[in-house]
This record gives C-alpha cells, structure tokens and sequence, in this order.
C-alpha cells in the first residue's frame, strides 16, 4: 500500500511542477526514451527502437531527470583524433570551414574547437556545434561525416588503436 500512495504522491509533483512532458526525450532512471504517458501512478517512456518502457513515478521523482528536449537548443560535441604527424591548426581549420557552413549550426553560440588530450597515438580533440533541438541529429551526424571526408581529403589522418610487438628470441639451451 505505501508504494500505492508513494507512487501516487510522486505522479501529483510530476504533475505539478512538470519536469516532463509528452513527446520530450528524457533520461529517468537509467532509461532514455520519449515521453509516452504520465500517469498519476506511472510514466512510460517509447525508446527509439520502440520499446516502451513504464517507470512507477516513484522512481521517476526520486531520481535525476535528464531531458534532452526541453530546451530551444542544443550542443553536440564530436570527438575526434589526429595523427600526431598531421597539423593541428590545419585540422582546427578545417572543422570550423565545416562548422561555419553548415546551414543547421548556429553562429550564437559560435562553433568551438577544444584540443582536450594529448594521447597515446592522437591529438584528441572536441568540435563543439550549437543547434535548434529539433536539428541536433542532423547536426551531429552531418559534421562528423564531414569530418572524416575532408580530413580524408585534406591529408589529416586519424589514428586507429595499434601496437607495436616485437617478438625476441631466446638462444636455445646447450
């Protein structure tokens, strides 16, 4: 009975204060998914390969609630690595050529680029692009193709995980 009346308690806050709301996209409890249905006992969640999802409020309200849509815009962050033989300002170059004409990206907040690891095969760095919500996908999408192929055409290389063995071998015993 008390998860009854939790659940219930839970789905008039929801209902109340709206931290969500149909056709967003959330994350609750671990499960991302677009907002189904808010009920006064459960919320459902539709994932993107549909399966729907039924969360019991009391775990939608005692958690963190992320939601992806709620705001006008959105930054998507692609990672990307360099060779380190390949220039870094011809890479940033690059990118932000990319950026800058993509007729999705927004100029405000402007395009960013940030170098954010020197490691062990790369030069990892994040090309940072606002979007209107609605086109984040297409955003995303678009400049990490557009990425790979002008890096591919400009001569850019981006590393793969490699190792080095080097085999030693030992005299036989006499």
């Amino acid at each position: 009975m008390s998860d009854t009346v939790n659940n219930v308690a839970s789905g008039t806050w929801i209902a109340a204060l709206r931290p969500i709301d149909i056709d967003e996209v959330v994350s609750l409890n671990g499960k991302t998914g677009k907002v189904n249905a808010v009920g006064i006992m459960a919320t459902e969640l539709l994932t993107p390969d549909n399966v729907l999802i039924t969360i019991p409020n009391s775990q939608v309200w005692g958690t963190a609630i992320e939601n992806f849509t709620r705001m006008p815009t959105r930054r998507a962050d692609v990672a990307v690595g360099i060779g380190y033989g390949s220039s870094v300002d011809k890479a940033v170059g690059v990118a932000m050529e990319l950026m800058k004409a993509h007729p999705l990206v927004l100029d405000d907040p402007e395009p960013a680029v940030v170098i954010t690891a020197l490691a062990d095969s790369s030069v990892n760095f994040v090309v940072r692009v606002w979007s209107k919500t609605s086109d984040y996908w297409d955003v995303y999408w678009d400049v990490t193709r557009a990425i790979k192929m002008e890096f591919d055409k400009e001569g850019i290389s981006i590393p793969y995980p490699q190792q080095d063995v080097h085999m030693h071998q030992v005299p036989a015993a006499e």
